[in-house]
């Protein structure tokens, strides 16, 4: 029967096109009736693509705040690493807290958060590492030795370490906790030479300052924050600082909130931009 109806629709037989007619305006129906539904399935896609659910609209991968804790006389370099690693991690903010390494070895211990320290000794990070706050092992990454910072002109005509002994000069250090006063300590005894300061600094930027202020005559700093501050102070270099050298380490902190930056950054510091910005101020090699 179905034959038939189909030959006779094709013959154009007047009897069988009411049928042929049906079934014509159902076929229309049902594609209608997909194509308003499929309509309505790729309307419903559009909006999540236009809101930035899709792929093109995800965030940067590693955003976020790292925090370095890092020693006062780092300032200058990690300042501009920071910025370059910002550069090359869009959506990632650098922030750092600088401080005399000692201080931040106690705000890990009493529980600040970070995700990197960065040392002026290895003392003071062996201090961490066995408080526990430290992950992993600490790779040292640059050196500094002692420099004698003094007044523009240098008007006490300072020229020795010895010279800072001598009566009626204002001198001032690093308190010996610290590491830079626990290397003027070292060159003290190397030397036979005994210091009066008239004050103990708790990191060498606040020593720095003194000289810069005119509060003191000379101070004991390193060759890297003398070399930041030209136009400022002066600088007097003295051979017995070769024997007083201390190394910086690097690490990341134990349970960091962002120990995938920090690994990173860390890399990024030993690497070869870091060598770079950290030999522009003074800072000798890693040994």
């Amino acid at each position: 029967m179905k034959k038939l109806s189909l030959r006779w629709v094709r013959e154009g037989n007047l009897h069988s096109a009411p049928v042929a007619k049906a079934k014509v305006s159902f076929v229309v129906a049902g594609t209608a009736a997909l194509a308003l539904f499929a309509g309505a399935c790729s309307s419903g896609d559009e909006p999540s693509t236009a809101t930035g659910s899709g792929p093109s609209a995800a965030p940067a991968p590693g955003g976020g705040t790292l925090t370095v804790f890092a020693a006062a006389s780092l300032t200058e370099s990690f300042n501009a690493l920071g910025k370059q690693f910002e550069a090359a991690h869009p959506g990632v903010k650098v922030s750092f807290d600088y401080e005399g390494s000692s201080a931040l070895v106690q705000k890990l211990d009493n529980g600040a958060k970070a995700d990197v320290f960065a040392s002026a000794d290895e003392a003071t990070m062996t201090k961490a590492t066995q408080g526990g706050v430290i992950d992993g092992q600490p790779t040292v990454f640059a050196t500094n030795k002692l420099a004698i910072a003094v007044a523009k002109g240098n008007p006490k005509g300072v020229k020795t370490f010895a010279d800072l002994a001598k009566p009626g000069l204002t001198v001032v250090v690093c308190a010996k906790q610290v590491p830079c006063g626990s290397v003027t300590q070292k060159v003290e005894k190397n030397t036979g030479t005994t210091l009066q300061p008239a004050s103990e600094e708790t990191d060498v930027k606040q020593v720095l300052a003194k000289v810069q202020s005119g509060d003191a005559d000379a101070g004991l700093v390193y060759v890297t924050d003398a070399t930041s501050a030209a136009g400022k102070v002066d600088k007097v270099d003295f051979p017995e600082s070769a024997d007083a050298v201390n190394k910086y380490p690097i690490a990341v902190v134990k349970d960091a909130p962002q120990a995938a930056l920090a690994k990173e950054f860390t890399d990024f510091v030993l690497g070869a931009q870091g060598k770079a910005e950290l030999t522009k101020i003074g800072f000798g090699p890693a040994e």
